[in-house]
């Protein structure tokens, strides 16, 4: 005789088990989305931001990720774009009355509306707490287009799910990489936005991570085009400064003469055409982060009252006998050996031991040419906004291969660009359009 499941009830099958992250800074939210989720029978592993929810992730798919309207670490939109890219079978909801995200996933957890639930229950509490306060928008997650973070860098934004590009299926499935694999690579060090797997630029990615909360000065190191930029962007973005503003001048492209009172400000009559009073960098930049671009071309003369400021964060303004206390984080980036030039007394060592208290190096795209298909297949795309997006061949990705790259990731922007104009109405680019700009005769 067939015995009862009635009768046996460890007989009945089990509940699947049920994953899901919750990322929010704030631990009241989390420990109560915790509670209520537990309570329908789902695991909840909590984490305070986006590199440990990437982490989580990689190493375990869940079943759902819910994330908190900011996070201490990422810009939002960016990591919900690059999340869904590399995870688009993770249900993924958020809790941001701003942005406005809109559902477009066709993907959908059967539990779903166990999420919603949840997320409601934490919104009654919220609101009760807070004696009426505005209800809290609960919408899906989907990938957000956002500017371009700037031309010509390794560090830049993913690119969009449909662009392709005929290379081979190893290189192109670095892109998204699996998890097996982001099993070894430390996924919590890995920037989001950073295209690329190779080491240095792990590296790179590691070091921003461990800086960024602190007020330590920063030296950016790295030949031009490869990225200095955005390494002082997302030092900026990850620390506690980035509700104030980063303020970046670039020390070359600023006449000498000039060079002083954009830094420090000026009085009105300060010298010759100061018809009204100004402030300077530095002090715009108050509560926030100041980035020197080529410091090294930074007159001697003005590299002593610049090492004045940094070491009693006082400035004063050209033309005023006054000080101002200023509280900026200094971040300062040069193409050159900065440390020769101090050696050799073309630089101030004294203002150098001040800058390069912690240093990180951007490398040259020779030194890590395993990232090169990433990053065609990412220009490509920002450049299929405006045109349509156009794929390449396997004989102009080894044209690619095959060069130097002097100019680094902003000369492979221009030659792709280049090439893109080149090929007219075509929808491939071939290795006739790869022009590196030497003249035929």
């Amino acid at each position: 005789m067939k015995a009862s499941t009635d009768a046996n009830p460890s007989a009945e099958p089990r509940a699947r088990a049920r994953t899901a992250v919750v990322a929010s800074a704030d631990g009241s939210f989390r420990h109560r989305l915790n509670e209520t989720l537990t309570g329908l029978r789902w695991r909840v592993d909590e984490v305070c931001g986006g590199a440990e929810a990437w982490a989580v992730a990689a190493h375990s798919i869940p079943e759902a990720l819910i994330v908190d309207s900011w996070l201490p670490d990422i810009e939002l939109q960016e990591f919900v774009r690059d999340f869904t890219l590399n995870f688009p079978q993770v249900e993924l909801l958020t809790t941001n009355p701003h942005h406005g995200l809109l559902s477009q996933r066709a993907v959908r957890s059967p539990y779903r509306q166990e999420l919603l639930y949840a997320l409601r229950a934490c919104q009654d509490v919220d609101t009760a707490s807070a004696n009426a306060a505005p209800a809290m928008a609960i919408e899906d997650a989907v990938p957000c287009t956002t500017a371009g973070a700037g031309k010509g860098h390794a560090l830049a934004m993913e690119l969009p799910a449909e662009v392709s590009v005929p290379l081979d299926d190893t290189a192109m499935n670095a892109q998204t990489v699996p998890s097996s694999a982001m099993q070894k690579i430390a996924a919590s060090d890995r920037l989001p936005g950073l295209i690329g797997w190779s080491q240095c630029m792990l590296e790179v990615s590691r070091r921003i991570r461990l800086v960024a909360p602190r007020i330590t000065p920063v030296l950016i190191e790295g030949p031009t085009g490869s990225g200095k930029e955005l390494v002082a962007e997302g030092l900026h973005r990850l620390s506690n400064r980035s509700r104030k503003p980063l303020v970046a001048i670039n020390c070359a492209a600023i006449p000498e003469a000039l060079l002083e009172a954009e830094l420090f400000g000026h009085t009105r009559g300060a010298f010759t055409g100061a018809v009204q009073g100004r402030t300077g960098r530095i002090e715009a930049a108050d509560g926030g982060t100041l980035f020197l671009d080529e410091i090294g071309e930074m007159p001697l003369a003005l590299q002593s009252k610049l090492l004045r400021f940094v070491e009693s964060g006082e400035l004063q303004r050209v033309g005023d006998n006054e000080r101002v206390k200023v509280d900026v984080r200094i971040l300062a980036a040069t193409h050159q050996p900065l440390s020769e030039q101090a050696r050799s007394g073309h630089f101030r060592p004294d203002l150098y031991y001040r800058l390069a208290v912690f240093l990180i190096h951007t490398p040259a795209l020779k030194e890590h040419l395993e990232d090169l298909p990433l990053l065609v297949n990412h220009f490509l795309g920002q450049m299929g906004r405006e045109m349509p997006v156009k794929q390449i061949t396997a004989e102009a990705m080894a044209r690619l291969m095959a060069h130097e790259w002097p100019g680094n990731v902003r000369e492979l922007e221009h030659v792709l660009e280049r090439a893109a104009i080149l090929a007219g109405d075509a929808s491939t680019i071939t290795a006739r359009e790869i022009d590196f700009g030497v003249v035929a005769s």
